[in-house]
């Protein structure tokens, strides 16, 4: 009798193997997609609009998110905590490395194809890729990051490399595209899937360049010597973005997948209304008789009127044209549609109460309760405060191709404002006024402004008084939705002054973003090395050292910015 119970054990036990190995080969078959594109035979034109397209929409989501509300382009009246205070909270960096993976595949197609225009055009994104990754979290994977079908626990769970050699690797890098680039030819490629610049290598060449000069001016105050004679090198060649014509950006279609905020006014008109200027933003704007400030915002749509003689803190009513009305507020459409031409007002007590009467007014940065900011008498999270002024009408709109809504990946305005920073240094580039006028011509022209240059830069508050202040001002202002770079110049600059609002997380503006829930719970040990090589401030507050006011290597030692 036990010798049957055993022989049945078995019999089951055998079974049961067989019947798994038969599922699993069934089930390896059915995973198979017969549709599925071999790596191996990747057509690197098919994969490079994904990586240009993601690239770019990335970055534009941080120039007018977190980090418009960080260098106070921008602030937001409803859902603002992450953009009016920098309560930053744990944030994966998962859609850069999914823009690498892909970009990985490219290059090494490009590789395999021997064409150079995908090789240089792979190592050029794959720098502006982990150039972002570095310049907002600090240390991270690089060296043994993207080699995880390689397999082994080393590319499961990489290493941290510390942001010195992220920068160097970086550099290396751009080097190395722009000796391809300058004499790769587009045959092999789809023209029309370079959404940047059609095929043209010259283009790209630039574009690498460029790159290159962004990314030596980061590192002057860790390696000024490898700054000064990289960026004294590319000015020699002239191989650079010099006009508005050559910028890399990518055309906003009007699509509901492009990252943008004009979508917000078809998918939610709340939404958009979020958005509002940021005081600091105007009064440099304003102070300056900037023209650039009504293309980027709208005037208040009823403007405050002090009226010492009212005899009451102010009005419960709107006039049209001076004329009381029976409304309190209007809606945005009515606005737009039905009362064009109308100049509407409120009028106020100034001995009882407080009101910015200007034509164009924006949120002081992290306030209490910015959505009843002014007098606003409908206040709600992302409702329309007829007191403040939101975004110009052109956000409000689906941009056509070619029109001024693009995303700006770097321009020629940034690089003759870096050109002017080097001049200011002393180095061989130049004349840092000559640069620095040339920003300026060169962002008026983008915004479509470039009649209005020689009345501007003659205003003694806008010509050139030979100081770093005035250079990184201007190219703050130029920064328009390229937020991003604005926060890495006022990280190593301490530039323009900015000052946390009385609501922020911590008195200072923060400096970087806090490393992602998916590396805490999946590469433990390396993020906690990272982590250690952080410097703690005074200001990091409780967050310990992975705060979003602890400083990477880059601003460590400088005294910036703060």
């Amino acid at each position: 009798m036990k010798n049957l119970l055993e022989f049945r054990k078995i019999a089951i036990f055998l079974l049961g193997l067989f019947l798994m190995t038969g599922c699993e080969e069934n089930l390896n078959e059915a995973n198979i997609n017969p549709y599925a594109i071999d790596p191996a035979n990747a057509n690197p034109n098919l994969l490079l609009p994904t990586v240009l397209a993601s690239s770019a929409q990335s970055y534009v989501d941080l120039g007018f998110n977190d980090l418009a509300g960080a260098v106070q382009h921008t602030q937001k009246n409803g859902w603002y905590s992450s953009h009016n205070h920098y309560d930053w909270g744990p944030r994966d960096w998962s859609g850069w490395f999914d823009i690498l993976r892909t970009n990985e595949l490219m290059y090494k197609r490009g590789q395999e194809l021997n064409n150079n225009f995908f090789v240089g055009v792979g190592l050029t994104m794959k720098s502006f890729a982990f150039g972002n990754i570095t310049d907002l979290w600090g240390d991270a994977p690089y060296t043994d990051a993207l080699k995880g079908d390689q397999g082994g626990e080393q590319f499961q769970q990489p290493t941290f490399d510390s942001q010195e050699i992220i920068y160097d690797g970086i550099i290396r890098d751009l080097q190395q595209a722009s000796e391809i680039l300058a004499t790769a030819t587009n045959e092999g490629v789809t023209t029309g899937n370079d959404l940047y610049f059609g095929g043209d290598v010259n283009k790209w060449h630039r574009f690498a360049n460029s790159l290159l000069l962004r990314y030596y001016m980061r590192i002057s105050a860790k390696k000024p010597e490898v700054a000064k004679a990289g960026i004294e090198a590319i000015y020699s060649s002239g191989i650079y973005i010099q006009s508005p014509s050559d910028d890399a950006t990518l055309d906003y279609t009007g699509g509901s997948n492009d990252i943008w905020i004009s979508r917000h006014i078809r998918l939610n008109p709340d939404g958009f209304q979020r958005w509002q200027a940021c005081q600091t933003f105007v009064d440099q704007l304003s102070e300056t008789m900037d023209p650039r400030l009504t293309v980027w915002f709208d005037s208040v749509r009823v403007q405050w009127v002090a009226d010492p003689a009212l005899d009451a803190d102010f009005e419960t009513f709107i006039r049209a044209d001076g004329e009381p009305i029976g409304a309190l507020t209007y809606t945005f459409d009515e606005f737009e549609e039905q009362h064009a031409n109308v100049k509407f007002t409120r009028h106020f007590n100034p001995n009882r109460v407080t009101r910015n009467t200007d034509l164009y007014v924006g949120l002081p940065p992290g306030i209490d309760v910015p959505e009843s900011y002014n007098g606003n008498p409908a206040p709600g999270q992302g409702t329309q405060n007829q007191h403040v002024s939101q975004l110009a009408p052109i956000y409000a709109t689906a941009g056509a191709p070619g029109d001024i809504l693009k995303a700006r990946i770097i321009s020629s305005a940034e690089v003759s404002f870096i050109l002017a920073e080097a001049a200011h240094k002393g180095w061989g580039v130049g004349n840092a006024a000559d640069h620095y006028n040339k920003g300026i011509e060169n962002s008026l022209s983008t915004w479509g402004k470039a009649d209005t240059y020689t009345s501007f830069i003659s205003n003694p508050e806008v010509a050139f008084n030979n100081t770093l202040e005035q250079i990184i001002t201007q190219k703050w202002v130029a920064s328009w939705t390229t937020g991003s770079e604005a926060f890495a110049d006022y990280r190593r600059t301490g530039l323009p002054t900015l000052e946390a609002g009385p609501r922020a997380a911590s008195p200072a503006v923060a400096l970087r973003f806090r490393y992602g829930n998916d590396e805490y719970n999946n590469n433990t040990d390396n993020i906690s090395t990272a982590i250690t090589r952080l410097e703690v401030t005074p200001f990091s507050g409780n967050f310990g050292s992975d705060s979003p006011w602890s400083k990477p290597w880059l601003i460590q030692g400088t005294g910036k910015p703060w």
